[in-house]
């Protein structure tokens, strides 16, 4: 049987379910390999994943006999099938994250359920811990990230647009081997460097300004995620210092990830030293990388104690911003390890001044 799969019917064994609905599909994808609109049932007896006749043949390939897993067109699922699923199953699982309350209601009426359990994302936990494939996948996410910086640096120049440079850097991934990118890029220059999560716009690049990069590709499924800023010509007299903080609490972020380490103390650690700078630390210092740009763990003091693990793949991704100025992010994204941080994203983070 499929691993993954062996192990989530052991765990929801042990939290008294005799059954489970997975409708998560990046779930879907963690467990059986599948990127395809469907459902997987893990019933008393089988596993059954329902879809419909669009990917039944993209799905039979993907699928192997060891995966133990009987694929069913939703055409051919009767009124009694959906009945029959979970049969003598006092307790069903669902994944309440991922489920609307009309989609949850439509579940518990169509498969007869008497008692849907909240699964607590199970799956999701599990999926924080990297086996060698998926670390395998996130480095080559990582190493095409690198090679498109480098690529970057050769690129840019004054009077192209934030959204040229964004869409330059979805070309080179679909051209070098990724799947795509991972997220929305976020190429900000100027003021608009000041929003963390701003959108591309026409603003044309002028000597003086930061640029701030942030983006990632998906290889495999897997993703990747950088930052890095840059500037034009010169760097700004008064940007040096906030860079300089900047780049030092994400490196001495780096020393301060390994496993077993407290994220709530290390976040803490950065924030203090903004403040003793007058600046603040806005977002939260990293997350977890993996099918989703963003997973569990979330790298923040205000999440309580939680220690990192070995093979946890973060993020480390301090940033200040300026209100209608600038704003300087440096991130990359690391793989936890017994002796420390490895970082799978190397590309320079000293200063990058494109002429």
């Amino acid at each position: 049987m499929n691993p993954k799969i062996k192990w989530l019917r052991d765990k929801i064994s042990r939290m008294d379910m005799q059954g489970m609905i997975i409708s998560n599909p990046v779930n879907i994808k963690y467990l059986i390999g599948v990127d395809a609109e469907g459902v997987l049932l893990l019933t008393r007896k089988e596993n059954v994943y329902i879809t419909d006749a669009r990917y039944i043949e993209k799905v039979n390939k993907m699928l192997t006999i060891d995966d133990d897993v009987i694929v069913t067109n939703i055409m051919d699922v009767s009124k009694e099938d959906y009945e029959n699923f979970f049969l003598f199953c006092e307790n069903v699982g669902f994944e309440e994250n991922n489920l609307t309350y009309a989609k949850y209601k439509d579940y518990k009426q169509k498969y007869k359920i008497n008692n849907f359990v909240e699964t607590e994302n199970i799956i999701e936990k599990q999926r924080m811990i990297k086996d060698d494939y998926e670390i395998e996948c996130i480095q080559k996410a990582c190493e095409i990230t690198d090679n498109c910086f480098n690529y970057l640096q050769t690129f840019i120049k004054k009077g192209m647009t934030e959204k040229q440079i964004a869409w330059e850097i979805e070309k080179y991934f679909l051209l070098n081997g990724a799947d795509g990118v991972a997220f929305d890029t976020i190429v900000a220059s100027g003021p608009n460097s000041s929003m963390p999560h701003a959108v591309p716009t026409d603003r044309e690049i002028t000597s003086g300004d930061v640029i701030t990069i942030d983006f990632g590709c998906k290889y495999k499924g897997y993703c990747s995620d950088m930052t890095r800023t840059i500037f034009i010509d010169f760097v700004q007299d008064y940007i040096k210092p906030v860079y300089d903080l900047v780049l030092k609490n994400q490196e001495l972020t780096l020393k301060e990830y390994y496993d077993g380490a407290n994220v709530r103390i290390i976040s803490k650690m950065v924030e203090n030293d903004f403040r003793l700078n007058n600046s603040d630390l806005v977002h939260a210092l990293g997350h977890g990388v993996g099918l989703d740009i963003h997973e569990d763990p979330i790298i923040t003091s205000r999440r309580g104690d939680f220690l990192l693990r070995e093979n946890m793949v973060i993020t480390d991704e301090p940033g200040i911003y300026i209100a209608g100025k600038f704003g300087v992010r440096i991130e990359d994204t690391v793989l936890i390890t017994k002796s420390g941080a490895k970082t799978l994203t190397n590309s320079t983070k000293d200063y990058v001044v494109i002429k």
